[in-house]
């Protein structure tokens, strides 16, 4: 088992998104390419921020997920 990616994109989202979830009780991790695409020359790109729960907790964030992504 291990970790689903469930967004991508801007970091204000990912962090309203993570938010939203462990509200409910399920962890997540958070991972920002921001400086890595900075560092890499790419500049600040809109993909990069990615968040991720455990694959055993999908079934359970999903409803949350999905009004998330209808709310924006």
């Amino acid at each position: 088992m291990g970790l689903m990616k469930v967004f991508s994109g801007s970091e204000i989202l990912a962090l309203a998104l993570q938010q939203k979830i462990e509200a409910i009780g399920v962890d997540t991790v958070l991972k920002n390419n921001i400086q890595s695409a900075r560092l890499g020359g790419f500049g600040n790109s809109d993909l990069a921020v990615e968040l991720f729960v455990q694959e055993t907790e999908f079934s359970k964030v999903n409803p949350v997920i999905e009004e998330f992504r209808m709310s924006i």
